[in-house]
């Protein structure tokens, strides 16, 4: 998005745009772009929308300035500053859209709204607000919603001359909107040849109700009939307002928005945010998260939620499936292990934790148990069947279960790693999932080889032996009264 000085005329802003084209042209990188002038939505004249498609990452050339096929980041950098050295254009503000899928408002990355209730005090601590947050490297394209200085022209009517010719304000406001904004001659309707129908609307020629000027032109009537030029009859004066005024869950409300800078993550800016409001705002005044980046923390905490309550079902079936409460914790200890794992891959692989990174640490909850379910299920098997003490029991089933758990881990990992060396379009999505998969089956596989068996040994003494006694005196007692004597 460009914006030109406020007040710009479309012809104007286009200049602008087309001056950018000719950029988009020169650039090997560019497949294909698209602009539109007036917003994307038409309305305002001081700014257009250009949407550029960038050929595949395996496709652009290496051209000057950069040493290398550019990135997306790469490109985005440089067209900020391109762009910026155009006459007229007072800022760029570049969007990825492959952010904006987690919102239905603007799209950028970092949105929130600056709340309170004197629109004055609410625009001063905005700007202050916009000023830190360029200042402080953590964001990039800091924009606003906030649009002061919009020229307008102020006719105010004399209403003692007025009076004196005969002339109704209402004669004076309802002449200056039809001349300068149009009136409809309703009922009245155009009919063309082939037969639609449209509005007939009155107003000045398009050259000729621009300026303050033109309003001089226009003649309204008296009571009486009579002609009257209506720079007799008003005081014209150039001054200036604000484009919109906004609100926000029914408060006054000026919405900043804007990207993460390179090197910082989501997480990092929104933090930083907060930091600074409570710094700077005084009483009465607040920040909201809007758009995408209520919805990445919205996500956070659902993700987190959604981990916790994992857990806690996880422990609850194995404590049933194994008749224990011990026996799930020495199970569930691979599950930090897999954590870790997968954060030192990412930390390794330079990759952000977000919500696909999360996913992945999802499924790892319910893919590294299985290797804590195989030794503890064998070496239960091994006591009880064979009446083996804990220490020999382990020392049996630990090396006839380590190829199925090798076997199992393998697969899962050879599984995850086209995901996570992927380089296609679309692998920022799938490589934060692979990566994570793959460092948290690695690391807690060779953990939970070393770390369960010892823990096992260590909780065994704690089993209660008293549950295990009535358990099999019910059985007995079932088998001595059944008809066929082989219930169990």
């Amino acid at each position: 998005t460009m914006y030109t000085p406020m007040g710009s005329s479309m012809e104007f802003t286009n200049r602008a745009f087309l001056a950018s084209e000719q950029i988009f042209k020169a650039r090997p990188e560019v497949e294909k772009y698209y602009t539109a002038v007036g917003g994307f939505g038409g309305g305002l004249v001081n700014q257009g929308i250009a949407f550029v498609t960038m050929k595949d990452p395996s496709a652009r050339p290496v051209v000057a300035p950069f040493t290398k096929r550019p990135s997306q980041t790469d490109f985005m950098n440089y067209l900020r500053k391109e762009l910026s050295k155009i006459p007229g254009v007072e800022r760029v503000v570049i969007l990825d859209l492959s952010l904006t899928g987690f919102s239905a408002q603007r799209g950028y990355p970092i949105e929130f709204e600056l709340q309170g209730p004197d629109w004055l005090k609410l625009s001063d601590l905005a700007t202050q607000m916009r000023k830190k947050l360029s200042a402080s490297g953590f964001m990039a394209d800091v924009d606003s919603d906030y649009n002061p200085n919009m020229p307008e022209t102020e006719i105010t009517p004399d209403r003692v001359k007025a009076a004196r010719l005969g002339v109704p304000v209402s004669t004076i406001s309802s002449g200056i909107a039809a001349m300068v904004g149009g009136l409809k001659m309703l009922p009245n309707k155009y009919t063309d040849a082939a037969g639609h129908r449209d509005d007939i609307q009155l107003k000045m020629i398009a050259d000729e109700n621009k300026t303050p000027v033109d309003i001089s032109k226009i003649y309204v009537r008296n009571t009486i009939g009579e002609m009257i030029k209506l720079s007799d009859l008003v005081a014209i004066s150039p001054g200036s307002t604000l484009l919109t005024i906004t609100r926000y869950n029914r408060e006054r409300a000026i919405g900043i928005f804007g990207n993460f800078a390179a090197g910082k993550s989501q997480s990092d800016v929104i933090e930083y945010i907060q930091k600074t409001a409570k710094e700077l705002l005084p009483e009465g005044y607040h920040i909201t998260l809007s758009g995408s980046s209520q919805a990445f923390q919205e996500s956070m905490k659902s993700l987190l939620g959604a981990l916790v309550l994992g857990i806690f079902v996880a422990y609850m079936v194995l404590a049933s499936q194994f008749n224990s409460f011990l026996h799930p914790v020495i199970i569930l200890l691979a599950l930090p292990f897999s954590i870790t794992g997968a954060l030192y891959a990412m930390r390794f692989t330079d990759t952000s934790m977000n919500i696909y990174s999360m996913i992945g640490i999802l499924l790892l909850m319910g893919i590294v148990k299985k290797n804590s379910i195989l030794l503890v299920e064998f070496t239960n098997h091994k006591r009880k069947a064979e009446g083996m003490d804990v220490n020999q029991a382990l020392l049996e089933a630990c090396p006839l279960r380590l190829r199925p758990i090798l076997m199992t881990s393998i697969a899962t990992i050879a599984g995850a790693i086209p995901s996570a060396i992927a380089t296609g379009s679309g692998s920022e999505v799938m490589r934060p999932m692979g990566i994570a998969l793959v460092g948290g089956v690695f690391v807690s596989t060779f953990l939970t080889l070393f770390v369960v068996p010892c823990a096992y040994s260590l909780v065994a003494p704690l089993e209660s032996e008293k549950h295990e006694r009535e358990l099999q005196e019910s059985i007995k007692i079932l088998n001595e009264t059944s008809p066929q004597g082989t219930f169990i």
